[in-house]
Order: structure tokens, then C-alpha cells, then sequence
């Protein structure tokens, strides 16, 4: 791995306000410095001209027609309501 990413895992800690143990401090370094090895690895793979990608496969939005089309009435929405008042649901009351 590049000098260039050497990582101070102990600062890193201290910025996030977490206590690490030197286990978990070795643990952490290694893994980073996995991810950090195969961005380089990544890096040499020539990409002109590759547009960027958030999914690999092509992501269609299934949506369908946005149309206004007759649904209840009000006396239909207000069938099944237990109490009413007026042309309105009544319910009990929540807050005192």
C-alpha cells in the first residue's frame, strides 16, 4: 500500500468521540487499508469514456398513468363510519 494512506486510526477514534482497543485498532487499520489497496487496484483500469453508475443493471421506473377516474361518494365513505356528525367521521376526543 502507498505511504500517501498511511491511516491514523487513533485520530479517527477521537474525531468520532470512540474508544478503541489496540485489537480493534489493528483490526480497523487492516480492513481500511484492504479497501484503500483495491481503490488502488481500481484505479488502474482506463474508464474514459464509461459513463458513471449507480446500479449495475439498467433501473426502469414502473409508474403508471397519472388519471383522474369517479372513486366513493360521500355517503359511500361515510357508510361504515361508527359515529357522524353532519357529512363529517366523529371521533372521540384525544386530548383535554
Amino acid at each position: 500500500m502507498p505511504e500517501s494512506h498511511s491511516i491514523e486510526i487513533q485520530h479517527i477514534a477521537k474525531l468520532a468521540r470512540l474508544r478503541l482497543t489496540d485489537e480493534e485498532i489493528g483490526r480497523y487499520r487492516s480492513q481500511i487499508e484492504g479497501i484503500l489497496s483495491y481503490i488502488d487496484t481500481l484505479s488502474r483500469y482506463d474508464l474514459q469514456g464509461v459513463e458513471p453508475t449507480a446500479h449495475a443493471m439498467p433501473v426502469h421506473d414502473m409508474l403508471r398513468v397519472d388519471e383522474a377516474y369517479p372513486w366513493f361518494d360521500q355517503e359511500r365513505a361515510l357508510s361504515n363510519a361508527p359515529k357522524r356528525h353532519a357529512d363529517q367521521f366523529q371521533i372521540p376526543k384525544v386530548i383535554e
